[in-house]
């Protein structure tokens, strides 16, 4: 589960603490484990300032201020405020930016990813595959493996995702599909043919940010089409 830090404080001396806050970011380049942090200003108060850092998980974080340059930096943030700072430690239990990028990340995987083994940095264990153009869905991670090395084996290929759309626990994403006819799929010979597919998969995620169920739709009779293997 990811978790997020806020950091309340006051200051009149911003230009400072912004300068501090640069020192901190150079003195801990490489052990800093943020991965995102928003440094806002109150309009109705210019002293009141609010800092958002993002982290992978709370462990993380922990190692994070653990860090010695973060208490010496801490310490002297302590003495550029007009009062001390309040901090707030949240889980995040949803992130519809996360599981769009995590979304886009697996069909990356599917493409460039050597080791498959590594799909279950993204995918739950028992995650449910639901594709019309299978007889029956593809559930767990063997499953999964084997459809990928299925299409694998007879293109060499990429996706591009052309639009996300994030509501809830649910990302639909819409994605052109290019490949290179480079093997033996569904019986026909490689051709060394360049084909294209367009479609659309809708991914359902765990608060975590792991994907547990997805439903596809893909214009398959039109790729088998560009392979000679239907007419029209």
């Amino acid at each position: 589960m990811t978790f997020t830090q806020i950091i309340d404080f006051k200051t009149s001396r911003i230009d400072d603490m912004s300068r501090l806050m640069d020192r901190w970011i150079e003195q801990t380049k490489g052990k800093r484990t943020a991965t995102h942090s928003v440094l806002g200003k109150d309009r109705a108060d210019s002293t009141h300032l609010v800092e958002i850092v993002e982290f992978p998980s709370y462990d993380v974080a922990m190692r994070n201020s653990q860090l010695p340059e973060t208490d010496r930096i801490f310490r002297e943030m302590v003495a550029l405020c007009d009062e001390m700072p309040t901090f707030t430690d949240l889980d995040v239990v949803r992130d519809e930016a996360m599981y769009k990028n995590n979304a886009r990340r697996l069909m990356e995987m599917f493409s460039d990813q050597p080791e498959l083994a590594l799909l279950d940095e993204l995918l739950a264990e028992g995650y449910h595959d639901h594709d019309p153009t299978n007889e029956q869905d593809v559930i767990g991670m063997d499953a999964v493996r084997r459809e990928v090395e299925m299409w694998r084996g007879g293109f060499d290929f990429a996706f591009t995702v052309d639009d996300q759309i994030a509501e809830g626990d649910r990302v639909c994403s819409r994605w052109t599909w290019r490949g290179s006819h480079t093997g033996d799929f569904m019986g026909l010979q490689p051709t060394g043919m360049d084909v294209s597919m367009t479609g659309t998969v809708i991914h359902r995620f765990r608060d975590d940010g792991k994907i547990v169920e997805g439903w596809w739709q893909y214009d398959l009779l039109g790729l088998m089409g560009q392979l000679g293997a239907v007419e029209g």
